[in-house]
């Protein structure tokens, strides 16, 4: 339209009114040319141009593109199109699809209070500074493979869908402020530093690249647009939770990635590279064990509380665990205890690297037992493990300890009063012969003589109460000093190998949980 008599081209705007379709594919509009255009478009009673079928497919915009307030009430094509300077969508609305796949924006691209009431698709596209405060996507979002070359800032946006950055690259510093109900970052690249801002989002890293330090936050108030701190309209996401959740850090290395006041109880953790190195801050959440109790087969099962990861519910739903587990949805085949195991070793390392062992303590007994349920394990390897969960939980469970604690000394002081007490004390006796002025002792002490008689006879308060001192002493591996028969002699032994043991497993559990 460079080239076209002005008689022509005042024929052909002469033609258009508000709501007609443009064709200007391939064509190079200035932006005089381009604001006439408008202009015979502008719909008297809203004052904005109004557009219908608008295709700009490969045209070029020289100098400034200027679409300020623009109506596009049908489809809007913009592929391959370039803008060689400054483009302004402010406060543009687009009723139909949009498409600005493979275009190039060459200067500063505003999209200001830009509202996408359908699909949105940038796939491709390369921006070199974008101002994306206030824009709303009443549908999906689509930036798949988009470059951004040196944004400092996008967002704040508002995504009912699907924010789809898939393949995307930011080659500069850069802040993302999104309310988006789905946030898609499979395979993004961050070639710098970089800071999320999230709201309502469940947000998939699976595969991202992540060069330098890049923090994930979960946003507690509304987003306010840049200067003039107005909130941003977040009504399209209304009634929805505005917490942020992380749904998949598979294939991602996250020995840069910090995430803050995030759900991870659906998160796909196995095949994260450098978990150890995640740097978890706030408040983090992970899938709870199921509270209360829950019937397996024929007996009664009641799961400890602890944080678990979401692969872990996942591969105790598949395999007939009691109820209360909560399968991802689409992962099919679970992955065995043999993956997990290192998965919570990397998350507790984590932790204990970062001076939280309290917390690092409930992935700790979620490795210990994938190990105890993982079968390519040596099965004697698989009974001590299974003997360490029973009696203290793997040293974390206090209560499970000294409750064995106290059936050992119950047990023990039974005993005692069964068999290992003497009937009576025995007295040592004293014999020798006195020949001129010399004496010659010989002391004797009887066998202590093994308890008869009716059993209620025997479980006497004295018997008690000696049994009972036995019973304390070999709590802190100290002998008692009593004659005891040989069944008792041998119960002893047996209580001050077992007891102090107990005694430790419940100090070492009471200090994981309060150590700093």
């Amino acid at each position: 339209m460079a080239h076209i008599s002005e008689t022509d081209l005042a024929a052909y705007l002469g033609s258009l009114s508000p709501g007609s379709n443009l064709d200007h594919r391939g064509t190079t509009l200035t932006p005089a040319l381009l604001q006439r255009v408008l202009a015979a478009l502008r719909d008297p009673s809203s004052e904005r141009p109004r557009l219908g079928k608008a295709e700009f497919v490969e045209a070029t915009f020289a100098v400034t593109a200027d679409f300020r307030g623009v109506d596009f009430t049908d489809e809007a094509w913009f592929t391959h199109a370039k803008f060689t300077g400054t483009s302004e969508f402010t406060e543009s609305v687009f009723t139909g699809d949009a498409w600005f796949g493979s275009a190039t924006f060459t200067g500063t691209s505003w999209f200001t209070n830009a509202r996408f009431n359908r699909i949105a698709r940038f796939g491709g596209a390369t921006f070199s500074s974008v101002v994306f405060g206030g824009m709303t996507f009443c549908s999906d979002a689509r930036f798949i493979g988009t470059t951004f070359e040196v944004a400092s800032r996008i967002g704040p946006l508002v995504c009912r869908g699907n924010l789809n950055l898939t393949g995307a690259v930011f080659g500069a510093p850069v802040t993302i402020e999104a309310a988006a109900a789905n946030l898609t970052c499979q395979r993004a690249r961050w070639a710098s530093t970089g800071s999320m801002h999230v709201r309502y989002a469940a947000v998939d890293f699976s595969d991202a690249v992540v060069e330098y330090p890049l923090r994930v936050t979960s946003r507690q108030s509304p987003f306010t647009i840049f200067n003039s701190y107005a909130a941003v309209d977040e009504s399209e996401l209304e009634g929805r939770d505005t917490g942020v959740q992380i749904t998949s850090l598979r294939g991602m290395d996250t020995a840069h990635l910090t995430l803050s006041n995030v759900d991870l109880s659906k998160c796909q953790l196995t095949g994260t590279i450098h978990l150890d190195q995640l740097r978890l801050e706030g408040r983090c959440g992970f899938a709870d064990t199921p509270r209360g109790l829950h019937r397996q087969a024929w007996r009664l099962v009641r799961w400890t509380p602890r944080r678990s990861i979401a692969e872990e519910q996942h591969w105790r739903h598949f395999h007939g665990a009691a109820g209360g587990w909560a399968p991802i949805r689409g992962l099919g085949e679970p992955i065995g205890p043999e993956s997990l195991a290192p998965t919570y070793r990397q998350l507790r390392k984590s932790l204990e690297d970062s001076k939280n062992e309290p917390d690092a303590a409930d992935f700790y007994y979620g490795e210990m037992e994938m190990r105890r349920h993982d079968h390519e394990r040596p099965r004697a390897e698989r009974v001590l493990l299974a003997l360490y969960w029973a009696l203290s939980g793997y040293g974390l469970r206090a209560s499970r300890a000294i409750a064995w604690l106290l059936v050992s000394m119950t047990v023990t002081v039974l005993a005692l009063m069964l068999w290992g007490l003497p009937t009576a004390l025995p007295e040592p006796k004293s014999t020798g012969e006195l020949t001129g002025q010399h004496i010659a002792l010989i002391t004797h002490t009887p066998e202590p003589v093994n308890p008869d008689g009716p059993v209620p006879k025997r479980l006497t308060t004295d018997r008690f109460e000696r049994a009972l001192r036995v019973g304390i002493n070999s709590v802190v591996f100290r002998t008692s000093g009593q004659q005891l028969t040989t069944a008792g002699s041998y119960t002893e032994m047996c209580s001050r190998l077992a007891e102090p043991v107990l005694l430790g497993l419940a100090a070492l559990a009471i200090r994981g949980r309060v150590k700093r």
